[in-house]
Parts: C-alpha cells; structure tokens; sequence
C-alpha cells in the first residue's frame, strides 16, 4: 500500500466511476437547494393535530430520518420514530406524520409501508426521484418532493433529511431552520477545502484517518443523543464505500455490555481500530466515560482516533462529523483499490428478490 495513492488526485477520480468525490464536492450545494429549492410550493392541506412522526425508510434513504430522530430530541413536541421494515408500528394513524422517503422510489420495503399508511389514515409526504413512490403519490393525492437522480442514495443525505426539517417547520414543529442550514452550507464549504482529494495527505485530517483504518476493523463510537447516527453512518459508509467491514456502537450504552468483551482473542482485538467521534454537547458524564474507556482498551487494539465536531450549530456538527466520515471511507477505499460507487451486492440481492416476486 503507497500513501501516495491519496495525492495522485487525477487517478482517484479516473477509479471514482459513480462520481463519489464530485457528490461531496457538492455536499453544500446539495444542502442548500434541500433546503431552499426542493420544497418549493409543497402545499400541507389542514388535518387533524399530529401526535406522532415516522420516517419510513431503508439504507440511505433511513439515515435522514435518523438524522431528524436526533435533531428532534429537544426541539420537537412530539416523537419521531425510524421504521425499517415492511410494516409500520400499530400506533400509526391519522395523527401521524409519516415520511416515505425513498431514493430510487422502488424500494420494496417503503413501498408496502406507504400503501399501510394509505389503509390507516396516515397523513404522508413522500420524498424520492420518482419510480413507484411518486406514482402512487400522485395518484393517490399525495404531497412529494421531487429529489434529483443521479446518485448514491448514500450521497444524497442533504436531500433527504433537510427537506424533512422545512416541513416539520411549516407545520410550526420547529423554527429556525434556514437559519441553521445556511450556516451549515458555509461551514461544509469550509471544510470541503479541507477535506478534498486536492488537498495534500499531510495537511488532510481524511486521508490521515483513512491510512489508520486501512488494513484494520474500523469501529466507530458515538453518544446518545448527539453522535449516535453518525456512528452508524461512518459504519454504513465503511461498508458501502470501501466494501469492508465496520462496526458501531454508543456511549453510555456500549460501557454496560461491549466494553467488557476487550479481553480475547487478542490477536483480533489487534486488528481493531477505534474511532470516538466527540461533540460539546456530550453529556459530562459521557465524556468522562470516553477517558476512562480509551484508558482501558488502549493496549488491546490497534490503534484510537478521536474525531471531533466543529461548527457553531448542532447542525452543522454533525454534518462536520458526516463530512469527515465520507471522505475517510472513500479515501479507505481507494487504499484498498476499490472503485467507491458500485455496490454490486446489494443490486444482485434486489434483482434475486424481484426475480422471486419481490417489486
């Protein structure tokens, strides 16, 4: 493996065939017309109060909704709550608000979601490129916003959470949105010039960390109720990006169970890399716990990177860490020789699904 891999940018982006770096690139972009454009006239007719909010989704398409889950925490009136599934919880009815967001639109599982939702009452707005998503939306009468095509679900986070916080805020869920999001694009803008593959290994934070990861398990901790999604979406990213194992968890939670298993086999703990990503708003206690837990498993594993959030807003620090994370996993699989953008797994499953009467 040749670290100067990472500075020769002309072949990282000849490897790039889906145009990974170009979407990060344009991340603040993408976060600014999520919020300004994509909404648009979306019309909320007037229904009966909300008492609840779910987020129906999977893979890339869910971790806006569990962005949304977290920001909510201490901001919104009512809970939200991520399904993953086929089959939404039994309290959904007309009082809930429910998201259908789904990049291509043809996702099995959000499909048959949306059609519960229909039969229960549910009031729903769909988020997608199109594909039977927004057929049925249209059809049915339902309020859509139209994402653009052309990516990774995965690199479409900003289209599909943002939009979800302009809505919440028509609906007086929340308030002042715009505001934070215009201060997340100038800070993603900021470190973009950073982070980007022109920028040189010794002065880029991403290809640094990528060169630690490479050749080890990457696991990722985050905190309760600030960087827990972030955790799993530096874990997603590892998987679908690098095409390599990675594994997350959060704190206070992972001290009452996964700290004591730091033991045996040795020679796989060795090959663990740790990676605790830190927020200001951590709970104190929970930041005492990163100390102490650092100090007990630092001469079991690999190696332990703390990676913390900047930027003035929760919003724009957790998108710092988002950031942060992306890069790394598509510098990690450049390491690896690996072309970020296909995921030939998860296209062979769908059409192994579809060819056994899936949709």
């Amino acid at each position: 493996m040749d670290a100067k891999l990472l500075d020769n940018v002309k072949l990282l982006y000849e490897k790039d065939s889906k145009g990974m770096l170009k979407a990060l690139a344009e991340l603040p972009h993408q976060c600014y017309l999520a919020c300004w454009e994509l909404p648009g006239q979306l019309q909320l007719e007037d229904s009966v109060p909300i008492s609840n909010i779910v987020v129906t989704g999977l893979g890339g398409s869910a971790i806006g909704g569990d962005l949304l889950r977290v920001y909510c925490l201490d901001r919104c009136s009512v809970p939200v709550l991520v399904n993953r599934d086929y089959n939404l919880p039994a309290f959904v009815g007309p009082d809930t608000l429910l998201f259908a967001v789904s990049y291509s639109g043809n996702t099995e599982e959000t499909l048959s979601a949306y059609q519960q939702a229909r039969q229960k009452g549910a009031r729903i707005v769909a988020l997608t490129t199109g594909g039977q998503l927004a057929e049925l939306a249209q059809q049915d009468g339902v309020p859509w916003i139209r994402i653009p095509a052309g990516l990774q679900p995965r690199a479409a986070t900003g289209f599909l959470f943002i939009p979800t916080l302009v809505v919440l805020e028509k609906l007086g869920f929340l308030s002042g949105v715009e505001k934070e999001v215009a201060e997340l694009v100038e800070h993603l803008k900021t470190l973009q010039k950073n982070l980007a593959p022109e920028v040189p290994l010794e002065s880029n934070s991403a290809k640094q960390l990528a060169l630690k990861l490479h050749g080890r398990i990457p696991v990722i901790w985050g905190a309760s109720g600030t960087s827990e999604v972030v955790a799993q979406r530096w874990k997603g990213q590892i998987n679908e990006n690098a095409k390599a194992p990675a594994y997350w968890n959060v704190l206070p939670e992972l001290n009452h169970n996964e700290l004591v298993g730091f033991k045996v086999p040795s020679e796989l703990l060795s090959q663990l890399h740790i990676v605790i990503l830190r927020d200001p708003d951590d709970h104190p206690r929970v930041q005492k716990r990163m100390a102490i837990t650092k100090e007990v498993i630092a001469q079991s594993v690999a190696g332990i990177t703390e990676v913390s959030a900047s930027g003035g807003n929760r919003l724009a620090r957790a998108y710092s860490l988002i950031y942060s994370g992306d890069y790394t996993s598509v510098y990690l699989a450049f390491l690896y020789g690996i072309d970020p953008g296909p995921v030939e797994v998860i296209d062979y499953l769908k059409q192994a699904l579809a060819s056994n009467g899936g949709r």
